[in-house]
């Protein structure tokens, strides 16, 4: 079963074998009928653009709690909960430090979701993630912002970046609602430990095309949008080492280009 705000993807849910059911997190009397629906739950909504609070993952676990709980929750949050660490190895072990008004309501809702499990025995994940890539991921491909000549950072300003594909995404999602432990927080990113520079420099050195152009933080200031900057003013490497541990996720993508003999290509 799949909860979905738009009544016209009823369609394409069928066809991947989900039974579509319409609700809008926004509107919490359309998700009265959640309740009591689902033994596992996938929290994958975002939070609202606005506000201190997560109001959607308020009202959903308002409906669960509604009748018979599910036995398990996992909610996608995000790596940006940890804020700047100035390009530290980070573990979930760290304090969350955000910085960005998107990241605190990541950690409004983790916490209400941790409080959920709590108090109702509900084994609930919360999932770190970062940069979701794939070719087919609209503003996902690496390649995309190569071909557009975004500017990255000069070496002695950059920051390091971190990802994860989307089909290891979706394996770790799965992965979490049967093994995930109770209340628990997990990194779900690959072995990078690279530069954001660096990393679009591989891309395009492997793919033959122009590297992105080099800018310093003071022109970065002036010319990019203040979502762009966001990202270029926390740096941290991403420890990921519970999630192989407990969830058992082996990654089968990276998200460093394969060498152009091995079928990269730039089309």
């Amino acid at each position: 079963m799949a909860l979905s705000s738009q009544a016209g993807r009823g369609a394409q849910l069928r066809a991947k074998k989900l039974i579509p059911l319409i609700g809008n997190l926004d509107n919490p009397k359309q998700l009265q009928r959640l309740a009591g629906l689902a033994t596992h739950v996938l929290h994958l909504a975002p939070p609202p653009s606005a506000g201190d609070i997560d109001t959607r993952t308020q009202h959903l676990i308002q409906a669960l709690r509604l009748r018979s709980k599910p036995v398990a929750l996992v909610y996608a949050s995000t790596t940006g909960v940890y804020g700047n660490c100035n390009g530290q190895w980070v573990s979930e072990t760290r304090v969350v430090n955000p910085q960005t008004d998107r990241a605190r309501r990541r950690v409004d809702a983790e916490w209400r979701v941790r409080t959920f499990g709590k108090q109702s025995n509900v084994r609930v994940s919360s999932l770190r993630i970062p940069g979701i890539y794939a070719a087919d991921r609209v503003g996902g491909d690496p390649l995309e912002r190569v071909r557009q000549a975004t500017p990255v950072l000069v070496s002695e300003d950059d920051v390091y970046t971190n990802h994860i594909h989307a089909d290891d995404l979706a394996r770790a999602c799965i992965a979490a609602l049967w093994r995930g432990k109770p209340q628990r927080s997990y990194n779900i990113a690959e072995d990078s430990g690279i530069k954001t520079g660096d990393y679009y420099d591989a891309w395009a050195d492997r793919a033959g095309l122009p590297r992105p152009p080099r800018i310093t933080r003071d022109q970065a200031l002036l010319t990019l949008s203040p979502m762009r900057l966001s990202f270029f003013s926390e740096s941290r490497r991403i420890d990921n080492s519970r999630m192989k541990r407990e969830l058992g996720i082996a990654l089968n993508q990276s998200s460093l280009p394969p060498a152009r003999d091995a079928g990269m290509t730039s089309a």
